[in-house]
């Protein structure tokens, strides 16, 4: 689980110890952050417990005090804030990077409606394309308004999908209907391939990737808009 970069904050904000601008976005998260809400909770009464202490009564009870471990833990959270923010810099910024390399080599997934009947693009001269198999997508539950072919690809980044889809001339959903196509993977992980907007008589062809690779896609699913199923694919 990925710590909240605020989690080492709620000592210093109940004790006034954030600077104004520290403490403005303190609140900010607050409002959107159950574990930070629920950890100022826990300790919003120190203050109130501690203003009632009487310093002479402890001073006959209680050994002498230590050094003062408020200001030192204080530093220490402030450190180790700085750190997670800058390793989550650090992160952002690896991923960003990796995510522009890898569209430069491969390219985004693209949709292009089409009209009828689809024509193959042309290959270029001398540099002939990968010959993908593909298979039809088997309806979820009775058949709908829309049918496809899906053919995958492995390659060491993922797998690249390549997809082509027929609208009904004929269809209850109207003039035009948003689809999306969903990979599944290890765990219930899922992630969206891409969406377009046809409408009754399109076809569509479709190539995009996911960062599932062969041994991890379970499966491939064509959904409506809301995430109701259409098509599925199982991967075997």
């Amino acid at each position: 689980m990925t710590r909240c970069e605020f989690a080492y904050d709620d000592g210093a904000y109940v004790l006034g110890a954030l600077a104004p601008a520290e403490r403005a976005a303190y609140e900010r998260h607050l409002s959107g952050c159950a574990s930070c809400r629920e950890s100022v909770a826990e300790i919003a009464v120190l203050p109130g417990l501690l203003g009632r202490l009487d310093p002479a009564g402890l001073e006959q009870i209680l050994p002498p005090p230590a050094p003062p471990r408020v200001p030192a833990l204080l530093d220490e959270a402030r450190r180790r804030r700085r750190r997670q923010r800058s390793a989550d810099r650090r992160r952002y910024a690896l991923t960003t990077l990796a995510a522009a390399g890898l569209a430069l080599v491969v390219g985004v997934g693209t949709a292009v409606v089409l009209p009828r009947p689809v024509t193959p693009p042309p290959k270029a001269q001398g540099t002939p394309g990968p010959q993908v198999s593909m298979v039809a997508m088997r309806p979820v539950a009775a058949a709908g308004p829309v049918h496809a072919d899906i053919g995958l690809v492995g390659t060491k980044w993922g797998t690249r999908v390549t997809m082509r889809c027929g609208y009904d001339a004929r269809t209850s959903y109207g003039k035009a209907y948003p689809f999306r196509l969903v990979a599944h993977g290890p765990n219930g992980a899922t992630e969206q391939i891409g969406s377009w907007l046809a409408a009754p008589g399109d076809d569509l062809s479709f190539t995009g990737n996911t960062r599932f690779t062969d041994a991890e896609l379970a499966s491939v699913e064509l959904q409506k808009a809301d995430g109701t199923p259409l098509l599925t694919y199982a991967v075997p």
